[in-house]
């Protein structure tokens, strides 16, 4: 999809999360020759999970946003495999100009866990934090499952016969039914696929009994009454206009209660793009993630406005990926591959990470503010 616009910025107060976080950005316009041209071409976005999940959506409407403001034309395409790995390769190889952008998500963090990649995420690329989203648990409506204890009982009766469908192994969806089986005291069977719609659409169609993913990726199909919602992780209950309750994590599994589990958004450019083409970016970012358009459709589809950029993001990306590794190497015969230590990544513990932050060698970016 290309997105093509030759107008002016149209841009308005804007609310909540994204107030608060545009507040942090400090871009100074550059006067050099090189910004006054770029970009010269169109610029490619190239996202990391597959069409109709949350990345995928995010970076849609932030192409066109930007695209509106800035009379650039950007292009999306999708690369999805090794949650992430396949598109961070693709953008790794292209020059650093400015012309290939990352789309990407929860900072890329499950691809040095993983062992797909070598390079550290917060520290040799740039991430521009658009927002967040909660997760979500549903069954079709024909499903015998009725709530989150339905569940617990038949996993408890046979471990390992109740089925959910992920974005990926060792991808967020995957984590998050992790920790959640984890602190419910049950063991599931964990079944990727490429990105969180293809998730989605497994619970929808009956290959997983259930559809793992965002609340974004099941409202519509939780409004239409074909699938119903077991928990999500907003952190309070949702009552939709109909009525219906979307119950929260803490009151399906108080134990759950306060657990980091959801999914961040964030492209992302390589940390030695031209000063002048990354302030570019910066701008284009920050007229996008604040836009009347794109705050819109958060709202519409129970995304969460939070606008993070310069150390401030890769503060919370380093944190992100020391909770994860943490978290995989516990569950390490449960995500069914190798992962890597925190001693191996020069992570501290969730626990020492205040104390440990910024590392020696760190140097922050030159957008944003460290706030």
């Amino acid at each position: 999809m290309t997105f093509n616009a030759k107008k002016g910025p149209n841009r308005r107060a804007f609310i909540g999360g994204a107030a608060a976080g545009a507040a942090a950005l400090q871009v100074t316009m550059p006067t050099g020759a090189f910004a006054q041209t770029y970009p010269q071409r169109p610029i490619n976005i190239v996202v990391m999970y597959s069409a109709g999940g949350g990345t995928d959506t995010i970076m849609r409407k932030l192409a066109e946003e930007m695209a509106a403001a800035k009379g650039w034309t950007v292009n999306v395409l999708n690369k999805p495999g090794a949650v992430g790995g396949v598109a961070t390769q693709f953008v790794g190889a292209a020059p650093s100009d400015g012309y290939t952008i990352l789309g990407g998500a929860n900072y890329n963090r499950f691809v040095r866990v993983m062992g797909h990649a070598e390079f550290t995420p917060w520290k040799d690329w740039l991430p521009f934090k658009a927002g967040a989203a909660s997760a979500s648990w549903s069954v079709r409506k024909d499903s015998p499952f009725q709530s989150i204890d339905d569940i617990i009982a038949a996993a408890k009766a046979n471990p390992g016969s109740v089925s959910i469908s992920t974005s990926g192994t060792g991808g967020v969806w995957h984590e998050l039914a992790l920790i959640i089986a984890n602190a419910a005291g049950v063991e599931l069977k964990y079944v990727p696929y490429k990105g969180g719609k293809p998730a989605t659409l497994a619970g929808l169609q009956g290959e997983t009994d259930i559809a793992g993913g965002g609340l974004h990726e099941h409202i519509d199909l939780i409004r239409s009454g074909e699938l119903r919602n077991i928990l999500q992780t907003s952190g309070n209950d949702i009552t939709l206009d109909d009525g219906t309750v979307l119950p929260t994590l803490g009151t399906a599994i108080p134990a759950a209660a306060g657990l980091p589990v959801g999914a961040t958004y964030n492209f992302m450019v390589k940390r030695d793009l031209p000063p002048e083409v990354l302030q570019e970016i910066a701008s284009a970012f920050e007229a996008a993630a604040t836009s009347e358009g794109f705050l819109a459709m958060l709202e519409s589809k129970f995304f969460i406005p939070d606008v993070k950029i310069g150390e401030a993001a890769d503060r919370e990306g380093a944190l992100m990926e020391s909770i994860t590794t943490e978290i995989f190497n516990k569950f390490q015969d449960q995500i069914g591959a190798d992962v890597k230590t925190a001693e191996e990544l020069g992570l501290p513990a969730p626990a020492d990470f205040d104390s440990w932050w910024p590392p020696q060698g760190y140097v922050a970016p030159p957008v944003g503010s460290s706030s």
